[in-house]
């Protein structure tokens, strides 16, 4: 069974329960990015002692790499890669129109160039459904074209319309996969209409007519000024359901917890904090570092004196700094395990402040140390 509850309500944020086949999850959460079946530096034991209960993958990688039969013949996904937590997987919709001059566009679907070999392959909205129901997914996306910013409006609805078309065709095989596999996640459908208010309406109307278990919202943070994604985000949920999980797609920083939590989301995937933690940048509650700047060469304090990680401890700035001038995995391992520990904890934090009913006071505490 699969279902999402709300909870507790403090302005437009919230907090729930999302029932998958694989537990439940806590929101507003934030999803570690796994895009290869793995979360780069980090075992998914050391995941799960974070406090982790979801991670996301991607469909278009995985495909190709290390293909469908091996994860099938592994017994899904989660076998593949010994997670015992529950899986969202994108619909690699985003990989495949980044690729421009690799790919072609139809009603039925689109013809793309594998970056590794130069194959040709052909996604249609059912087989991205059947690929992901072939891993085992707790949650699901249809396929959905991705518009980048900026874009003219004439295309942008072009681009929308199409994504519904695509979704009707995902929802439909996903009903008839629900007769073929009888453990099969949930189907989340897409928004789409780039930074026109009236497009992200008309997008969210053509999706919620039909019927998904969960709503993103894709396109966003493709270049856009932050606070336009802001009100554009606010604008979308209000023609969204209260009832269901709404999932901010490929967005996350600790600013943007706060601002979209504060709008009504509920789930979040972002590459930053891990990628960022592997140039040497931390997060911590005073702001930003990099530990590669010569001033921590000689700092024995850890990342983050608030922080209960394992790399804050038992190590120091001093240290890790170390690691990263001498090129030493240790260094992106230590840092990688802080940042995605300090992206757990806050939603932890956001999800007490709802419950507590003093969300607005604790972002305010957390912008002013934040910040300075």
């Amino acid at each position: 069974m699969t279902s999402f509850i709300v909870k507790n309500e403090c302005g437009a944020s919230r907090t729930g329960i999302l029932h998958t086949r694989h537990g439940e999850i806590e929101t507003p959460c934030f999803m570690p990015v796994g895009t290869l079946a793995t979360v780069k530096t980090l075992s998914p034991s050391e995941l799960e002692d974070i406090g982790a209960k979801i991670i996301l993958s991607n469909t278009y990688h995985l495909y190709l790499r290390p293909g469908l039969k091996i994860i099938e013949g592994a017994g899904g996904l989660h076998r593949f890669m010994n997670w015992k937590g529950s899986i969202l997987t994108d619909s690699g919709g985003f990989q495949v129109f980044s690729m421009n001059a690799l790919r072609k566009i139809t009603g039925q679907g689109v013809e793309f160039t594998s970056h590794l070999d130069g194959s040709k392959h052909f996604f249609t909205p059912e087989k991205v459904v059947e690929i992901q129901s072939v891993f085992g997914s707790d949650i699901m996306m249809v396929l959905d074209e991705c518009v980048p910013y900026p874009v003219e409006r004439e295309y942008a609805r072009s681009s929308l319309i199409l994504t519904a078309e695509w979704a009707k065709k995902s929802k439909v095989f996903y009903e008839l996969c629900t007769k073929k596999y009888s453990d099969i996640g949930m189907l989340f459908g897409i928004i789409q209409g780039s930074v026109y208010e009236d497009l992200r309406k008309e997008s969210a109307v053509r999706t919620l007519e039909i019927g998904f278990d969960g709503y993103a919202l894709g396109g966003l943070s493709v270049g856009e000024p932050n606070e336009l994604m802001y009100d554009v985000i606010f604008g979308t949920l209000q023609h969204l359901p209260v009832n269901k999980p709404r999932y901010l797609m490929g967005v996350g920083t600790p600013e943007d917890l706060w601002e979209c939590v504060e709008r009504g989301i509920d789930m979040f995937d972002c590459v930053l904090p891990s990628r960022n933690a592997r140039n040497g940048q931390a997060f911590t509650s005073a702001g930003k570092i990099n530990l590669k700047n010569a001033c921590f060469k000689t700092d024995y304090s850890p990342i983050d004196s608030s922080c209960d990680c394992y790399a804050c401890r038992n190590f120091t700035r001093a240290y890790i700094s170390h690691l990263f001038r001498c090129n030493e995995i240790l260094g992106l391992r230590l840092n990688t395990l802080h940042n995605l520990n300090f992206m757990v904890k806050l939603s932890k934090r956001i999800r007490d402040s709802i419950a507590n009913g003093n969300f607005f006071q604790e972002k305010k505490k957390f912008f002013e140390i934040y910040r300075r």
